[in-house]
């Protein structure tokens, strides 16, 4: 009875956190119009990531709670893919993106060999997305228009998602993606954090 309700926190708190995840990140960049610190790459890795994991936690009829926040994650990082090519200049773009992202899901349930094999390339294109962002920071040495508030609430989402797989499906790909994740959003969050204080500190300087 304990761990049904743990796992009914668990999976309403991810939810809940995920619907608002990327506000932070698309408030900053409304805010101050510019993508200083923000990876593109990242983000459109991050994407195809997402796209495939709930793909495939769809084909194999995994109970909804599981990845429902999905395709809410999906939404907002859309909003912000927009977002980044407007203020980059390059908004005509968007609709190539699209066509690619739509024609790549359709791809990926004509053969059962194809999700699985996606999905056992989901971890490292994830992992990707995020070493990119990482990769952004250490040139700019500046986090810029970066949300700390975004990744800190990335990393809960994966550790909840951590518990939430272990006693429900068990699945090992999926469950060492999201340690994976966890370690990699940690790294990203203490990156952003550690620029931030040392951007204050300079401008107390000057």
């Amino acid at each position: 009875m304990q761990s049904d309700t743990l796992l009914h926190i668990a999976n309403f708190t991810t939810l809940f956190v995920c619907m608002v995840l990327k506000f932070p990140q698309i408030f900053v960049l409304m805010r101050a119009k510019s993508t200083k610190g923000v990876s593109l790459n990242s983000l459109l890795l991050e994407l195809i990531g997402f796209i495939v994991f709930v793909t495939y936690q769809m084909y194999y009829d995994y109970p909804p709670p599981t990845y429902l926040e999905y395709p809410i994650l999906i939404a907002q990082d859309v909003i912000l893919l927009l977002l980044i090519l407007h203020y980059n200049g390059s908004l005509r773009l968007s609709l190539i993106y699209a066509a690619l992202f739509v024609g790549g899901w359709r791809l990926l349930t004509v053969e059962r060999w194809i999700i699985d094999l996606a999905m056992s390339l989901c971890t490292f294109i994830s992992a990707t997305s995020k070493l990119a962002q990482l990769q952004c920071l250490w040139r700019s040495k500046d986090a810029g228009q970066v949300s700390a508030l975004s990744w800190a609430m990335a990393t809960y989402t994966c550790i909840a998602r951590i518990y939430t797989t272990t006693v429900t499906t068990g699945d090992m790909q999926v469950l060492v993606r999201f340690i994976a994740m966890t370690l990699l959003n940690m790294w990203v969050l203490f990156t952003v954090i550690y620029y931030q204080k040392r951007s204050s500190s300079l401008k107390k300087d000057e």
